[in-house]
């Protein structure tokens, strides 16, 4: 989950994704929130209003106008943060492995790439080691050489791991 975990965009995502419709009215969500998440404690209407205005500016969810509604639906890259990238559908068997050593001087860089591995789904096994069951090593081994790191990168996809911490 990243950034959203625990966070009221976190459960706005959840609820989204389990809508009925795959959708959920404005306001619905406003003033009958204890319909789709119980753990909200009361909602103020600018806390809200902020964190829809944070994933729509990131492209997790889009707003519809619809005669006197407001429509909040989940985007596809929506749908890819919250889903759980160890689960067993669509999964071709094999691990993506990713181990890297940017130096300190590429920060910016290894912060962007850290970044987005987490958006790609992996998820954070040691320090500079990163896990996945996502197919995504063609994805990654082209986005590594547009970074220019691919002497600080280790990228490797394997059929077999043994790990006790690893759900």
């Amino acid at each position: 989950m990243g950034v959203y975990k625990k966070s009221l965009a976190n459960a706005i995502l959840h609820i989204l994704e389990k809508a009925v419709d795959g959708y959920v009215r404005f306001e619905d969500f406003t003033y009958h929130h204890y319909r789709y998440h119980y753990d909200i404690p009361e909602l103020k209407k600018s806390a809200l209003s902020q964190a829809l205005r944070r994933l729509r500016e990131g492209g997790l969810i889009e707003q519809v106008k619809l005669k006197n509604d407001v429509i909040i639906k989940l985007t596809e890259a929506g749908r890819d943060l919250i889903s759980d990238p160890f689960e067993e559908k669509n999964w071709d068997g094999k691990w993506r492995i990713v181990i890297f050593d940017i130096p300190e001087e590429k920060r910016i860089i290894r912060n962007l790439f850290r970044r987005n591995l987490k958006k790609w789904g992996f998820k954070h096994l040691q320090k500079s080691v990163w896990i996945s069951r996502r197919n995504v090593f063609d994805k990654l081994e082209s986005y590594i050489k547009d970074l220019g790191i691919e002497k600080w990168v280790i990228v490797m996809e394997v059929n077999r791991l043994t790990s006790h911490t690893i759900s």
